[in-house]
């Protein structure tokens, strides 16, 4: 196909990883540690660098229109999230960390098995492979650490404000293993996942694309200005506070405490702008010029009680969840089936990012054998994972199949991407043409 669209052989390819966050959801950018693990599926680029200054993007799937431009002149359109856009950020990443200008073109053909909009992070993938293409065809070298921190960056530029989650797993993820990331300074540690159990993968097949919608932008700013109204609380310096873990580590106390301190400090009732501005002694125009990003200046309610409890809550799972592993008693499979359980509940009741195909999907795989179930990724569509003991896996594969999919005809959705046990997977490559 690279022969057909551009007349030549690539010179060398890269692939990146999608994942699955298996407990922490919507807690990285609040900046707590999450426990993800890359699957199978992932991102490739067939790359070729050219002589002239263009980048001309190609795509396997019809769907995805080619695209050309400038290497030197790279636009990113936040209005539009097109495939494209991606591939720009991670190519921009690169090209602003080393501070250049004038770029070598090069023709690239991508290719990708993750479903898209599905919460196992397609787009941060794309990103990642495109930071790593650029970097090749440059001839730099970077660490991981170094390449997850510009690429986790470089999604901004097209109007996300999430954390560092995605990219981090891309790049560090090895086979065989789930890692703890923790973030500044970003390292990744072996989690050894249960042998008993496998982790199965259910797509709702409701899309959800977090560029082009704003749930998820509002979601991090009501953490932020939960950070900060607790921050003030407690009379800490909560101009320079960004994240709830800032507050917990100012304050030196356990995450039980702050549920206790938000439960104290937060009413559950929605907040106006005016009301926050009057907790913070700040104008309006401030918080909107100061705090609020462009894509949220307009949003009339907050709910900061709800999130805050959502992400302290769902920090301590994570280390729970951790050290179940860690320890591995008798019934490991079935605690953390229980923490995936809460999991779930806190981001349907208290985050508001479920929808009703995924709490109907949660319920079935629980009826079927899942020891726990939950939404993952951003949530408001996308897939659930689920912990299921392995000698289960082919009646629950069955049944969750009749049950949700036939039934509905969902099944139009090809079967490897609807229903599937994974493997912890490793990260992103280079292939060099020998």
């Amino acid at each position: 196909m690279f022969n057909s669209k551009f007349g030549s052989v690539p010179k060398f390819y890269v692939r990146a990883p999608g994942r699955v966050n298996i407990i922490g959801e919507h807690i990285d950018y609040c900046g707590y540690s999450v426990l993800p693990m890359a699957v199978e599926q992932d991102m490739l680029i067939a790359v070729e660098p050219v002589k002239t200054h263009v980048l001309q993007l190609a795509n396997t799937n019809p769907l995805y229109p080619d695209f050309s431009t400038s290497a030197n002149n790279i636009q990113i359109d936040k209005t539009k999230p097109l495939w494209h856009n991606y591939f720009l950020c991670g190519f921009k990443g690169i090209q602003e960390h080393f501070g250049l200008s004038d770029l070598t073109g090069m023709n690239c053909l991508v290719d990708g098995n993750i479903p898209p909009s599905s919460g196992l992070s397609s787009s941060s993938a794309l990103v990642c492979c495109a930071g790593l293409v650029t970097l090749t065809v440059l001839g730099m070298n970077l660490s991981k650490v170094e390449l997850a921190e510009i690429c986790a960056k470089s999604e901004h530029y097209i109007g996300t404000e999430g954390g560092g989650m995605d990219q981090s797993i891309s790049f560090l993820a090895e086979e065989g293993t789930a890692k703890l990331i923790e973030f500044s300074p970003l390292r990744a540690t072996d989690v050894k996942l249960p042998s008993g159990a496998v982790f199965v993968i259910a797509n709702s097949c409701v899309e959800m694309n977090k560029a082009a919608t704003s749930h998820f932008n509002i979601r991090v700013m009501e953490c932020r200005l939960a950070a900060k109204l607790l921050a003030k609380h407690k009379c800490l310096p909560w101009e320079e506070v960004l994240r709830l873990e800032e507050v917990q580590a100012k304050l030196g106390v356990s995450l039980q405490e702050m549920l206790l301190i938000t439960e104290d400090t937060l009413h559950s009732e929605p907040y106006s702008p005016k009301e926050i501005c009057r907790c913070l002694g700040i104008s309006l125009q401030e918080l909107k010029t100061q705090i609020l990003s462009p894509n949220t200046q307009d949003v009339l309610t907050f709910k900061l009680y709800q999130r805050a409890k959502h992400v302290y809550s769902e920090a301590a799972r994570v280390l729970q969840f951790k050290k179940i592993c860690e320890e591995a008693p008798d019934n490991t499979v079935q605690l953390l089936g229980e923490l995936m359980n809460q999991s779930h509940v806190s981001c349907r009741d208290m985050y508001e990012c479920s929808c009703p195909e995924l709490d109907q999907l949660v319920d079935i795989c629980r009826k079927f054998g899942a020891q726990g179930s939950r939404l993952t990724g951003a949530g408001w569509g996308g897939c659930t994972v689920s912990i299921v003991p392995a000698d289960k896996l082919s009646s629950f594969l069955a049944n969750v199949h009749e049950a949700y999919y036939q039934r509905s005809n969902r099944s139009l959705v090809p079967e490897k991407q609807s229903l599937f046990a994974t493997k912890p997977g490793g990260g992103a490559l280079v292939f060099l043409e020998a």
